[in-house]
């Protein structure tokens, strides 16, 4: 019984904020949308169509197309690409927007090299503007696309050899065996990671802000802090999570009902067919070009500011910054792993469907822009604040304050929110391959459920517990509109320093926050890659017959 009340407990925590954004809706705003119809609403709905379709587009090709190339070609250098292509996960959206914005400037030193190179003045020649839409799209793009790799490598080495050597064996050359059979198959995968990078790209807020590009997430931000306008805020926000809606069943509809299996007489070992000299060398040149851009580049850039800065890591705002993102983070981790192991095994002892439903809901706040959660945790948190203080100074004559939305109380419950998903993802799969025959056994002799998860389960899921610790401690330490809109007075983190630095025009000081975000986001993605490169041994393992 306990285990079922305390997983309903924490899908009403999840629920929270998708109820105080609909309460919203009993407030008259009339005037709000009159305003925003005026003067920017039909910028907004452009610009997030251009942002949807360009970065759906992007991803699905360069993440599908490297996985493809990586997974069933050998060249130069498709070992070294299968990890390297996710490097560019590591860059948050609005760094790699910060960096790209000083490195293509003007006065940056792309431009400069070619004047001086080529002679050239101002009038001479034409260079890219990436402050649009679709430019914008573009930098998210090459952030975003291993969302899509990832799935799509994963649906590629769970593929039979011998279906792709019959393609070519009835004259289908690679790229008709790639779009009739490689790629139908992995569609359902391919559309999970599109519709991963989509969200991400419609929660941005430090890029699109900083690059003036008008989205639902800017006027979520302009309404509450510019107009005060808490309701307008979440009226606002019903719109984001209705695209985000749309987006999701999207992605579920492009399924269908379509299933399919190997059979296991299929699934034999076979060699990536090795490429020509020149096709090899095209083929490194399309991996290379992502990476490259994507990760190489905007890194090395802002090395380069952040030792031409004069300011370093020990510099007292970076360690308070720091000090707060750590804490943070810490603290987010440990809850978000704790509930996550928590749901998982409450989904092992209760098999009810309303119960696997509720787990299920636990995990859509991935799914809900940071913003939203923002404006969702902040509203009920609000209220009750009020009432608490209502009761003190009835009781006791003592005001209270902001006990709950004025600490860090609101960004570890929007972070946990945000993020819960993320826990689950590692930790269910972990637990539910661990045989039920043990818990059984456990049980006979007088273990009780608490027993049994102590004892047995959490040391046979050290590894899915440290890497979803990692994970979300990464994703907390990057998060930046959830941050930004419900952070306590004075109490900054390093993904907020970065946007102020960037936002004052001072990209030198916020590529050392950067740098600082980059470094330690690298070790999931080391953590993914040793999984991928475990999942493609695994797959490429001979079979007896």
């Amino acid at each position: 019984m306990i285990w079922r009340l305390g997983a309903f407990c924490v899908a009403a925590l999840v629920a929270m904020p998708l109820l105080g954004i609909a309460s919203s809706l009993f407030t008259w705003q009339g005037e709000l949308w009159r305003h925003l119809a005026e003067t920017q609403l039909s910028d907004i709905v452009a610009n997030t169509i251009v942002l949807l379709l360009g970065v759906g587009a992007g991803t699905v090709v360069i993440g599908t197309g490297t996985a493809w190339l990586v997974t069933m070609c050998r060249f130069p250098g498709s070992r070294i690409l299968q990890w390297a292509l996710l490097l560019p996960l590591v860059l948050p959206t609005y760094i790699i927007g910060y960096a790209y914005a000083d490195l293509l400037a003007y006065a940056g030193p792309i431009q400069t090299a070619l004047r001086d190179t080529m002679g050239w003045g101002r009038a001479d020649y034409w260079f890219p503007d990436l402050g649009s839409a679709s430019g914008v799209a573009f930098l998210f793009t090459l952030v975003l696309y291993p969302y899509v790799y990832l799935a799509a490598r994963a649906a590629f080495l769970s593929q039979s050899p011998a279906l792709l050597e019959a393609s070519r064996i009835l004259g289908h050359g690679p790229w008709r065996t790639f779009l009739r059979i490689g790629l139908p198959l992995a569609r359902p995968a391919v559309a999970a990671g599109t519709a991963l990078a989509l969200l991400e790209a419609l929660a941005d807020f430090g890029t699109v802000q900083y690059y003036g590009v008008h989205t639902f997430t800017t006027a979520i931000y302009r309404t509450w802090y510019g107009m005060g306008n808490r309701e307008g805020a979440a009226q606002i926000s019903l719109a984001l999570i209705a695209i985000a809606a749309v987006l999701i069943l999207l992605e579920r509809h492009s399924r269908g009902r379509a299933r399919f299996t190997i059979a296991s007489n299929l699934r034999h070992h076979a060699e990536p067919a090795a490429l020509s000299a020149g096709a090899g060398l095209l083929a490194a040149a399309a991996c290379i070009l992502p990476v490259l851009l994507g990760f190489v580049l905007p890194t090395l850039h802002l090395a380069r500011l952040a030792l031409t800065s004069g300011a370093t890591v020990a510099d007292e705002h970076f360690v308070g910054d720091a000090i707060n993102s750590l804490v943070l983070a810490t603290l987010a981790a440990i809850i978000i792993v704790a509930m996550a192991v928590f749901l998982s095994y409450a989904g092992r002892l209760v098999r009810r469907r309303a119960l696997n439903r509720t787990i299920e809901f636990a995990s859509l706040g991935y799914a809900i822009p940071g913003a939203v959660i923002a404006v969702g945790v902040l509203l009920p948190l609000a209220a009750a604040d009020h009432g608490i203080d209502r009761l003190a100074q009835g009781l006791f004559g003592v005001p209270v304050g902001l006990l709950l939305s004025g600490t860090a109380f609101a960004l570890l419950t929007a972070y946990t929110v945000r993020f819960l998903a993320v826990g689950l993802a590692n930790v269910a799969p972990g637990l539910a391959a661990i045989d039920p025959a043990m818990d059984a056994s456990a049980r006979v002799l007088g273990a009780r459920p608490c027993q049994v998860l102590r004892f047995i389960h959490l040391p046979m899921l050290r590894g899915p517990l440290l890497t979803a610790a990692i994970i979300a401690f990464v994703e907390v330490l990057k998060e930046l509109p959830a941050t930004l809109l419900i952070r306590p007075f004075n109490f900054d983190t390093l993904a907020v320093g970065v946007f102020r630095f960037a936002s004052d025009e001072r990209l030198a000081q916020a590529a050392v926050g950067a740098i600082l975000i980059v470094t330690v986001s690298l070790v999931p993605v080391i953590l993914l890659s040793r999984a991928v490169a475990a999942t493609a041994r695994i797959t490429s393992s001979p079979r007896g017959p």
